[in-house]
């Protein structure tokens, strides 16, 4: 008898043994839980802020200056600045346009915060994918344990013998491997749809942020070339002022002009004195403004080394250019992707309602050392069949429906801002070709006016006030000719931005002068 139970105690006991390590070690293969929906912000569009687009306002001049195209670059946000370019592209103290626009390209934190997001946007689609790829984990772990058997319900006595209450302590190695891998799950395949979409819409927002910048550094130049012609002709109304002043000292000194005509040519040289130093100032605020855009030293020591005079846009129609812009914005497309995204993501809130099927798979070796090892193994398929979640699906529809509703609207809001601004650089080219072509005739009769002035001065005809009234007409016209000029090469820089692909429609539409030429 007492050898029968020897026996069954050989064979029982281990099975115990190894049924508790096996409770103990707490070794259970479990399917992952169902992926949810991913929840999309309602906007697609970019949440950085920042923006750059062409405003009309006032220009300082004089009072005979008329009312002409007065526009202005307003860039707000992140596109305001930039990080130093000057390491990896040193700087010989002379900027052209391209290499301003290349500068910005690289180095505008509009652009580069950019960058940055569709890195995110990358990121995430990993993320998106991992959920329909294999998960494979392993471990390894030696344990030294002692288990009380009674906690376990298992105790056995007869007579001649009785089972210890406690097995070991023992010890075992665990080597183990483990692997899930989702088969069937619609709500993951959109989300992962969703989120290449998404992506694909920060891969043309950045190109948008692109053609922002040229527009943004583009228009800083030629402002800064417009503050240079201004400074320019206040110093030439200057010489001829002070030329004026000389000759009235002279016809005062020998008693042919009086004390007043002689101070009121003395106030005009004065007030040219002043509009000279404002001039001086707001070039170098210029100039600093477009170095911030460009990631150079916010100083005012550079040199513009391009200029760029009136000439004609070659251009196709109006309606031929909305129809391109439909095919080339960057935007457009962005807002396309982001439709189609919250397209993806209704779809995996939809399919939340939807079977799923995963499998799962656990193998591991178990012994004493690694010599003496035995396989165990589980496999498990699982099929999730939702019932009643509580109402949390129906929110998920009604939130990425309203996403989808959002989205579509502004796309259609994106195309008919396309039109809108190709439309309106049309007009601002027409009306400011036409405005240059009569500023240079008021100019030329300006000056014409001016010089017969001066000339019936000299033979004593007349006072300094018809002269300082003469010069005052060309300085309006000498204005009137240089923000006529600015507005309509700033047109054609913003129907670049608005045509997309700035880069490549800027040297067609805005040329600089040749050095012989200036």
């Amino acid at each position: 008898m007492k050898g029968a139970m020897k026996r069954i105690s050989r064979i029982l006991f281990p099975t115990l043994l190894a049924g508790a390590a096996w409770l103990s070690a707490q070794i259970l293969t479990q399917p992952p839980p169902p992926p949810q929906a991913v929840t999309l912000p309602a906007s697609g569009r970019s949440s950085q802020g920042g923006s750059v687009g062409v405003t009309e306002q006032p220009v300082a001049g004089t009072t005979t200056s008329v009312n002409t195209l007065n526009p202005n670059v307003q860039v707000s946000g992140p596109y305001t600045g930039s990080t130093p370019s000057t390491a990896r592209m040193p700087f010989s103290g002379r900027l052209s346009l391209e290499d301003a626009v290349r500068r910005g390209l690289a180095f505008n934190l509009g652009a580069v915060g950019l960058t940055n997001t569709v890195a995110q946007t990358g990121a995430q689609v990993g993320i998106a994918r991992s959920a329909l790829l294999p998960n494979i984990n392993g471990s390894a772990s030696a344990t030294v344990q002692q288990v009380y058997l009674a906690q376990f319900g298992v105790g056995f006595s007869v007579p001649g013998f009785r089972l210890p209450p406690v097995a070991g302590p023992f010890n075992y190695m665990d080597l183990q491997i483990s692997l899930s891998q989702t088969v069937a799950d619609l709500t993951a395949v959109n989300n992962y749809r969703s989120a290449r979409a998404t992506a694909r819409a920060g891969q043309y927002s950045l190109r948008d942020a692109s053609d922002l910048v040229v527009l943004a550094v583009g228009g800083a130049y030629l402002q800064v070339l417009a503050a240079e012609a201004r400074l320019q002709t206040a110093q030439s109304q200057l010489d001829t002022a002070n030329a004026v002043f000389h000759q009235s000292t002279e016809q005062h000194a020998h008693g042919v002009l009086g004390k007043l005509n002689l101070d009121q040519s003395q106030v005009r040289t004065l007030t040219q004195q002043q509009q000279i130093i404002t001039l001086r100032n707001d070039l170098a605020k210029q100039k600093i403004n477009l170095a911030r855009l460009v990631g150079l030293p916010p100083n005012a020591t550079y040199q513009l080394t391009d200029r760029f005079s009136f000439s004609p846009a070659p251009v196709p129609n109006v309606d031929e250019a909305v129809a391109a812009a439909e095919q080339r914005r960057p935007d457009l497309k962005a807002a396309e992707q982001q439709v189609q995204a919250a397209e993806r993501a209704l779809a995996a809130a939809r399919a939340e309602r939807l079977p799923s099927l995963a499998i799962s798979a656990d193998y591991e070796r178990i012994g004493v050392n690694p010599g003496q090892q035995n396989g165990a193994y589980a496999a498990m398929a699982t099929l999730s069949i939702p019932v009643w979640q509580g109402g949390r699906v129906s929110s998920d529809i009604a939130l990425a429906q309203a996403v989808l509703a959002q989205r579509k609207a502004e796309l259609a809001d994106t195309r008919g801002q396309i039109e809108a601004q190709i439309r309106q650089a049309y007009l601002d080219l027409e009306a400011a070709a036409g405005q240059v072509e009569v500023a240079r005739k008021n100019l030329d009769v300006a000056r014409e006016t001016l010089d017969m002035a001066r000339a019936r001065m000299e033979a004593g005809v007349i006072n300094t006030v018809e002269v300082v009234q003469a010069q005052e007409t060309v300085a309006g016209a000498n204005l009137d000719l240089i923000n006529s000029i600015f507005a309509h090469n700033l047109a054609k820089l913003n129907l670049a931005r608005s045509l997309g692909d700035a880069v490549a429609q800027l040297p067609t539409l805005l040329k600089p002068e040749a050095a012989s030429q200036r």
